[in-house]
């Protein structure tokens, strides 16, 4: 009995498994209409951004996409001007909202087959080419990157903020706060959550600065070298500084919203709590997140495989009915919903071979189908907000020692107010400032009174101590006496 009580103890400590309430979490009709919209105003924001057509593209006869920037930057980056420079203004133009979108999926798609396959080294070439394409977009298309990601970082900051907040209560508490209740919480947090994430950017440019004006002063003929020299050693811990600073806010940029979520604080004890449990406990950070990793990639693949599965069977019961072939002898059906797959839910119809009746049902189509494939990307969004806030919770736990039920809960601000007035009793009544009591004579004592009087018992008491009732009836006793 006492060893199976000392293991029931061991593995209730165990913080980790509480990381698997993450699906169910995640799913939650709240969270997912949350990410749902903030996913539609993103891609809706970049579709009108991408009115632009910035990006140099060319086509094959069918219109396909054969080469863009982003293809040959990322495989031949040396060729990529003379690439721009021939095919400027004889080649095709799209937008880079679209060109990253394309490519985004495609390296998550594959990080998670490659996760499945337990090939890490693929996992984490197919982030860094994420990132690749990235920098490709800021340093080639550098205002459109900075409007698109303030866009972004604002609609999250919103969106995001409301699913943690949601997965805070419901974690700590069990509670399940409603739809509005959490907007309004991240409304109200609003500039917390937007300068969280740039707080660290603006730190690393400032403390950069002074690197780059001692690069400048070094192109001073003769003394430049000189000064540069001297004060190399304070280059050197700027950068340590810098170095500091980028591994903090790379890795502990997941726990910045959770921590505005649990502690209704400022974008300042956000990064102060972020950055100290990376430091403090790195192994067990990255512990935590390879777990919810790995999960999420289950979780990711089973929700996907719902989805084609509800796509596919809708598709072979609507097959058996319809057998009719369109004008150019195909089925209606097959030009208006191409068949699925499990590596492509959403298929492009090829709309030459539909008339304007097909085109209209097709564009219909398309548009429930959009529907679907954006619930399964709003589930990786509500699962990987939902997943760090409870990173952040048990690694709260591991650092602070604080509880998991602890959380941050407005009510409390209020409840100070009351306490602060309280301790002054006397500024709330005017009254007993305009008439102060007099000070109680001493009695003789060879002449003492048969009678006394309790109003003076009550005026030689301090006048802190005296409730603020008795204060305000000074004329009843009068009377009786």
């Amino acid at each position: 009995m006492g060893s199976e009580q000392q293991s029931s103890q061991v593995f209730g400590n165990l913080l980790f498994p509480k990381i698997f309430q993450t699906f169910r979490m995640a799913i939650q009709p709240s969270k997912l209409i949350i990410a749902f919209l903030a996913v539609a105003v993103i891609c809706l924001a970049g579709w009108i951004m991408d009115f632009s057509k910035t990006v140099v593209v060319t086509r094959d006869i069918e219109g396909k996409i054969t080469d863009s920037e982003l293809q040959i930057y990322m495989t031949q980056p040396d060729q990529l001007k003379s690439y721009i420079e021939d095919y400027k203004e004889y080649g095709d133009r799209t937008g880079v909202f679209s060109t990253l979108w394309q490519c985004a999926a495609a390296r998550f798609n594959r990080a998670v087959g490659s996760l499945f396959a337990f090939n890490i080294p693929a996992v984490v070439t197919n982030i860094g080419e994420y990132f690749k394409a990235l920098r490709w977009a800021l340093r080639y298309h550098f205002i459109y990157s900075i409007i698109f990601f303030i866009i972004k970082l604002a609609v999250l900051s919103i969106a995001g903020g409301a699913i943690c907040r949601i997965a805070a209560l419901q974690f700590a508490r069990g509670e399940k706060p409603g739809l509005t209740e959490a907007l309004r919480y991240s409304a109200k947090k609003f500039l917390s959550f937007f300068t969280a994430p740039l707080t660290p950017v603006g730190i690393i440019i400032f403390i950069g600065l002074f690197i780059f004006l001692l690069g400048l002063i070094g192109n001073i003929p003769r003394a430049g070298e000189l000064i540069m020299g001297i004060f190399m050693v304070l280059a050197l811990i700027a950068g340590a500084l810098i170095a500091v600073v980028l591994i903090g806010t790379v890795a502990g940029f997941n726990l910045m919203f959770p921590a505005v979520a649990y502690e209704g604080s400022d974008c300042f004890d956000a990064i102060s709590r972020s950055f100290s449990y990376v430091y403090s406990k790195p192994w067990r950070m990255g512990f935590y997140t390879a777990i919810a990793a790995v999960y999420g990639a289950i979780c990711y693949t089973f929700v996907r495989f719902f989805a084609f599965l509800l796509l596919l069977a809708t598709r072979q019961v609507l097959q058996l009915g319809v057998w009719v072939e369109n004008s150019k002898e195909v089925n209606k059906l097959t030009a208006i919903w191409p068949e699925p797959s499990f590596a492509n839910l959403l298929i492009s119809p090829d709309w030459q071979q539909l008339i304007w009746s097909g085109s209209v049902a097709a564009f219909l189509v398309y548009l429930f189908l959009l529907v679907v494939v954006g619930l399964v990307l709003c589930f990786v969004v509500s699962f990987y907000f939902s997943a760090n806030t409870i990173i952040y919770s048990l690694m709260r736990n591991r650092v602070d020692n604080t509880a998991l039920e602890d959380i941050y809960t407005p009510t409390e601000d209020i409840q100070a107010e009351p306490a602060a007035t309280e301790s002054k009793p006397e500024e709330l009544s005017p009254k007993t400032k305009a008439k102060p009591k007099p000070k109680a004579k001493p009695k003789p004592k060879a002449k003492p009174k048969p009678k006394a009087k309790a109003k003076p018992e009550v005026e030689t008491q301090p006048k802190v101590e005296t409730p603020p009732e008795a204060e305000t009836q000074p004329d009843s006793s009068s009377s009786t006496e």
